[in-house]
């Protein structure tokens, strides 16, 4: 980065972080970016700080982080707390194999319908409308049981 990413309007400095100026003005509400001074008269600046924080909560985000954690991740940003940014992403961790668990399973059970489907004989309703209808569809529950789901 260089002087070019110095002064920026916040449509530039919103172009330059591939998001649009809502979503600048929101992580500003959120306490994210911080709303740069406005010189009297005049229109507030970004800079290379600005971007590089933009960056920051870009690719925490694509690592799944939620905003709230965003928020933790920022105040470790200057990267001298490894042992709690470590702990947060083990954390994170965690859920994203949870969620891979949980989708194998709904995988599952939806593999069991669309086999069901397949194997319907006559004019049989379809399985698959018949368990949506009754409310015994298999869920993707952690035990892998064919009970109905409750949500």
């Amino acid at each position: 980065m260089g002087g070019d990413l110095e002064h920026l309007t916040i449509g530039a400095f919103a172009k330059v972080g591939g998001v649009n100026v809502e979503t600048i003005r929101f992580y500003q509400r959120k306490g994210l970016l911080p709303l740069p001074d406005r010189p009297f008269g005049g229109i507030r600046r970004y800079g290379d700080a600005d971007v590089r924080r933009l960056r920051f909560i870009k690719s925490a985000q694509r690592l799944g982080f939620s905003l709230d954690e965003v928020a933790e991740l920022l105040r470790l940003e200057d990267g001298t707390d490894c042992d709690e940014a470590s702990r947060l992403a083990e954390h994170k961790l965690q859920e994203v194999r949870e969620k891979l668990a949980y989708l194998q399973r709904l995988e599952m059970a939806l593999a069991q319908l669309v086999g069901a489907c397949h194997r319907r004989r006559g004019n049989v309703s379809c399985p698959l409308v018949a368990s949506l209808q009754k409310g015994t569809v298999p869920t993707a529950s952690a035990s892998g049981t064919r009970a109905t789901d409750e949500h």
